[in-house]
């Protein structure tokens, strides 16, 4: 068995291991396996270094490397010796090896090398179906939810919602593109009514990657289904569901997988710039050939905590084919040869996918909040200060925008005193309720919950004196000071952490108690016939499901949270708290996904020099997901769709 890997003695593993067991420990395993094939000790050691770079740079979020990242030139092996030790193989001859090298130069894990090319031939596969006509009753009835040229004005500028509309009602695959208040919702909303429209009994899947980006979409869906005709807003779906909860995560693996697809018609993802590579491909394999599939997302925010930037490489190119383009006009009574596409960031391989909603309808482009988060997203640092000095010097203290211009390592005492008055309706919501009995109706305590979801303080680090534990720290023991006469009625386990009104944040999930990772609750006193304090989330519905603190699974106070937990969440206002100095996590996109979660009032805490750096950081994550859909192209391209 040639590409059977050998065995590490233990010893041998523990005395190798150093600072960095993950990376320590595959290298020597891969060290050993070239050893074993008959590789030199040169090669076996150059083999382990490409090993030890590839585990430290997943935890970056790269897929793979380009080989000359993984090694110095000088002490990179000739490509044949490579090519022939036997553990590394080729898009064309990938066998059982460990490490892939595809014709780029890049190197991979071949588990991620498998990743990427089957999610990139299930894209290729939707990519590839025969567009549907866009005519029929199809112009009528976007002329209806949008309105006619002689509505919009003759020389109205494109409706990208519409058009964005049309193209999915088209294509089996799109991706639409945009920032929060862009009208993501709303197109998702008019789309389903056209598909309804013609197949009322179209199974339709509303899901994300976290339970509050799907309760969210699920509560915006409701309302702006509201202008529907009832027969058709009966007929949406009423809940939204976890990717994990919607494929039916179990200890032994997901229930739906490509051999066992999802009962649907229709996938709608929201947040999906969240999707990680290994999730995204398992979605998308279960969601049956002929599905509808509408992938919605900010490519401008984070990136996945896991490997790989998926949406963001799906939806860098807008670019229309000739034919598109002539039946969108046609179905949106543009004139011919008017539509124009954006200028793409960088070119695509699957055309007529992508749409980019770049107009916000929540914050006007002069405004402070939506000005400086068009000057982070296009990296404009001397902008995005001065919108910044001007905020600090405005006359109003509780401005749509605040900046405090912090240079030193702990906070200041007036930075911990705005966390504290952030969070004072919702004590005060807590200490002025009607008593215990409000604290078990549902109606209530959701909201409760939608008072304490309207302000957030979102920190770059977990850990330090300006990190989300010394926050959580602050302003729980402030809320026990607050609350001392509730926590005296209703004491929590001896020597816990728990009180009632402290919320809860899960870290983990628990399928069992269909709890799910970032999924928030709050601490209530026992209802009759219960032997302590719960926690209880608000449902769908109008529901609460009620967990004893005892039950719980790993957990945190929710008062702060990093700012990657909160990507899929969206609250009135938000106090950005970030480090004295800069760090490998401050990026533009951290930056930008922070501002962007608030729907009326930020408030940044960092000095100029911090912020200035986080804007000039992108993100730059290895990947060669174009390639492997450019791949897969080229095999489909003799086959019918």
């Amino acid at each position: 068995m040639r590409h059977a890997p050998p065995h590490a003695a233990p010893d041998a593993v523990d005395a190798r291991l150093g600072g960095d067991p993950l990376a320590e420990g595959l290298a020597l395993h891969l060290e050993r396996w070239a050893l074993a094939l008959g590789a030199d000790a040169a090669l076996a050691r150059q083999i382990a270094a490409i090993g030890r770079a590839l585990s430290r740079a997943a935890r970056l979020g790269h897929v793979g490397l380009p080989l000359a990242q993984a090694l110095p030139e000088d002490e990179r092996p000739a490509l044949q010796a490579l090519l022939g030790c036997g553990v590394v193989g080729t898009p064309a001859a990938p066998a059982a090896c460990p490490l892939i090298l595809d014709d780029e130069g890049r190197i991979y894990l071949h588990r991620n090398f498998a990743l990427e090319r089957r999610l990139a031939q299930r894209l290729v596969r939707a990519a590839r179906l025969a567009p549907q006509s866009l005519q029929g009753a199809i112009p009528s009835r976007l002329r209806a939810l949008f309105g006619g040229r002689e509505n919009r004005g003759g020389d109205a500028a494109p409706d990208w919602q519409q058009l964005a509309t049309a193209l999915a009602l088209r294509q089996r695959l799109v991706v639409i593109s945009g920032g929060p208040g862009t009208g993501k919702t709303s197109t998702v909303v008019k789309l389903l009514a056209c598909l309804l429209a013609d197949a009322p009994d179209a199974r339709i899947a509303l899901t994300a990657p976290t339970g509050k980006a799907a309760a969210r979409l699920a509560e915006a869906v409701g309302e702006r289904a509201a202008a529907l005709p009832a027969a058709l807003r009966e007929r949406l779906p009423q809940s939204a569901s976890t990717v994990h909860r919607l494929l039916g995560v179990t200890p032994q693996g997901f229930v739906h997988h490509a051999g066992r697809p999802l009962p649907i018609d229709v996938l709608i993802v929201d947040e999906a710039s969240m999707l990680d590579l290994a999730l995204a491909t398992q979605l998308l394999e279960a969601v049956p050939a002929r599905a509808h599939i509408v992938l919605l997302g900010d490519q401008h925010q984070l990136a996945a905590v896991e490997s790989g930037a998926v949406f963001a490489e799906l939806a860098a190119d807008p670019g229309l084919s000739d034919a598109c383009r002539s039946a969108l006009e046609t179905a949106c009574e543009l004139a011919a040869g008017s539509l124009r596409t954006p200028a793409p960031l960088r070119r695509g391989v699957l055309p007529d996918s992508v749409v980019w909603f770049e107009r916000n309808y929540r914050f006007a482009a002069d405004s402070a909040i939506g000005r400086l988060a068009a000057q982070i997203r296009t990296g404009d640092r001397e902008a995005a200060l001065a919108t910044l000095h001007e905020a600090a010097h405005a006359a109003a203290v509780d401005g749509e925008l605040q900046w405090w211009d912090e240079t030193g390592a702990a906070p200041t005492p007036a930075l911990r005193r705005a966390w504290l008055q952030g969070y004072e309706p919702y004590l005060q919501a807590l200490r002025q309720g009607p008593g215990q009995a409000s604290l078990q109706d549902p109606v209530d305590v959701a909201a409760l919950a939608q008072a304490f979801a309207r302000f957030r303080v979102l920190c770059a680090h977990r850990e330090g004196a300006r990190g989300m534990g010394a926050v959580n720290a602050v302003l729980d023991a402030h809320a026990r000071r607050a609350l001392a006469a509730m926590h005296a009625e209703h004491p929590g386990p001896p020597g816990g952490d728990f009180y009632v009104g402290r919320p809860v944040m899960v870290l983990k999930n628990q399928p069992l108690l269909q709890l799910f990772n970032g999924d928030i609750g709050i601490t209530l006193p026992p209802a009759p016939g219960e032997s302590g304090l719960v926690v209880a989330f608000p449902q769908p519905g109008g529901e609460l499901r009620r967990i004893p603190v005892q039950r719980l699974p790993e957990h945190q106070s929710a008062w702060a949270m990093t700012v990657h937990k909160a990507q899929g969440s969206e609250f009135d206002a938000v106090l950005v708290l970030l480090p004295d100095a800069a760090s490998p996590v401050l990026t533009r996109e951290l930056l930008y996904t922070a501002l962007t979660r608030a729907r009326r009032r930020v408030a940044l805490a960092g000095s100029a020099a911090v912020v200035a750096t986080a804007i000039a950081t992108p993100t730059r994550r290895h990947s060669g997901l174009l390639a492997r859909l450019r791949e897969a192209l080229a095999d489909s391209s003799g086959s019918s769709p």
